[in-house]
């Protein structure tokens, strides 16, 4: 099977088992559980908002993939398989409850700022996407005639990609407001922080001294800051 139909089909099954088990959820509900959703719907459908643009980026990104250049080389299968495993459970740790881990550490009242903070990731990762154009991939790749992206927000951060999904996490966090999808949260830094580290020494050994220099202009994730 090639490989952009695999990634896809894992996508898929992916989608379809956190539909499946939100489904599930709600058809067997605990009775205190299914009153307290009754009490706090704008909460609850609030969350579904979250789950929609999630979707909705998903198929953009799809969608925009067809567009990348051919792979000049990339990293191995196992290594792009682990970030994809924990950023995916990640993510069915912000939607999916877990028992002891369904208690609130947010209040409701910011759920709004959630979904601000969530499209305001959304907005950054198509800017960030239109600049770096066919020299995207998500996996780890140096591609044809690869070239070094310094417009847009490259010009601030080197990876403001990542940047935004961090910000598409940690507003469905705030969105959630419950502990297990703080976990599912904690977890993606950590994913993206191994990727960042193979990615940089990959461009820097495509690039040289004009890597370095870039380096030294700009930040990783946050301009000014780390």
């Amino acid at each position: 099977m090639p490989v952009n139909q695999s990634a896809n089909l894992r996508r898929g099954v992916i989608w379809l088992v956190l539909l499946c088990l939100v489904v599930y959820r709600l058809f067997h509900l605990p009775p205190a559980v299914a009153d307290r959703i009754r009490t706090s719907l704008p909460a609850w459908w609030a969350l579904w908002i979250s789950g929609a643009i999630w979707v909705l980026f998903s198929i953009y990104w799809e969608i925009e993939a067809k567009k990348a250049a051919r792979d000049k080389s990339r990293e191995s299968s196992a290594s792009r398989g682990l970030h994809v495993l924990i950023v995916n459970v990640a993510l069915l740790l912000l939607f999916i409850p877990v028992p002891g881990l369904n208690g609130r550490f947010l209040p409701v009242a910011l759920m709004p700022l959630g979904l601000a903070i969530q499209t305001g990731g959304v907005l950054l990762a198509v800017w960030a996407r239109r600049h770096l154009g066919r020299n995207w991939s998500g996996r780890v790749t140096l591609k044809v005639d690869h070239e070094l992206v310094r417009t847009g927000p490259y010009r601030f951060v080197r990876h403001p990609i990542y940047t935004a999904l961090l910000a598409m996490y940690a507003g469905t966090a705030v969105v959630s407001g419950e502990w297990h999808a703080l976990v599912g949260f904690v977890l993606v830094p950590l994913a993206y922080w191994r990727k960042i580290r193979i990615e940089e020494a990959n461009l820097a050994g495509a690039f040289g001294a004009s890597w370095d220099d870039y380096c030294r202009s700009t930040r990783a994730l946050v301009p000014g800051l780390f």
